[in-house]
């Protein structure tokens, strides 16, 4: 089922299941274990499982959703992405995963948050211009080993008008847009708040 990979910062001891569904994964719920499924490459979906404690550990670290986790299965390794993590909706607690087998030197599409810092630093934002953000996330091509925690655009000396695109973050080597052909817009510093979301959406 799995594949020997180098090992990821983060390890998730999985079984796996024998029972699929609705009626499979609230067994494993009751057990104590939270339900998921393996996808990708040639072998098909196959369904796991992995301790309640363990998983919420790892999903506290920040660095499960959208990381290279390496699965373990007795002496057998598969380095993945998790792709989609389900919650209750009373409890907030993980009911269920999706995971997605990757090489670990593998490129993956993942959509990587953007962060805004040095605002302080925005002769316009000073002034009371509004940030008017185009996008919260890009979707790019990145190794499945180096995967940006974020991107940041970095606001200093920007004035009204001024407009943040893809090239002014600075992305890491190794990492493309998965949108080609174009410098798009992430946000702009615009004079009013009014017509931020108008002026965004015609700049990208």
């Amino acid at each position: 089922m799995f594949r020997k990979t180098v090992m990821a910062e983060i390890v998730l001891n999985v079984e796996l299941r024998d029972r699929t569904g609705t009626g499979g994964a609230r067994e494993a719920r009751r057990d104590g274990k939270v339900p998921g499924i393996l996808y990708g490459g040639p072998r098909g979906p196959v369904p796991l499982a992995v301790n309640a404690n363990e998983f919420r550990k790892a999903l506290y670290t920040g660095k499960l959703l959208g990381h290279l986790v390496t699965l373990k299965y007795g002496d057998e390794t598969q380095g993945v992405i998790a792709k989609d993590i389900q919650f209750h909706p009373v409890t907030d607690q993980p009911v269920h995963f999706d995971l997605f087998r990757v090489d670990e030197h593998q490129l993956v599409k993942i959509s990587i948050p953007v962060h805004f810092k040095n605002q302080e630093q925005s002769p316009g934002m000073k002034r009371g211009a509004a940030l008017n953000i185009a996008r919260h996330d890009v979707e790019v091509w990145a190794p499945a080993d180096h995967i940006p925690e974020d991107l940041v655009a970095d606001l200093t000396g920007l004035e009204i008008g001024d407009t943040i695109r893809w090239s002014n973050l600075n992305a890491p080597e190794g990492i493309e847009p998965v949108i080609k052909g174009r410098d798009f817009v992430i946000a702009t510093i615009t004079g009013s708040g009014a017509s931020a979301s108008a002026e965004a959406a015609a700049a990208s």
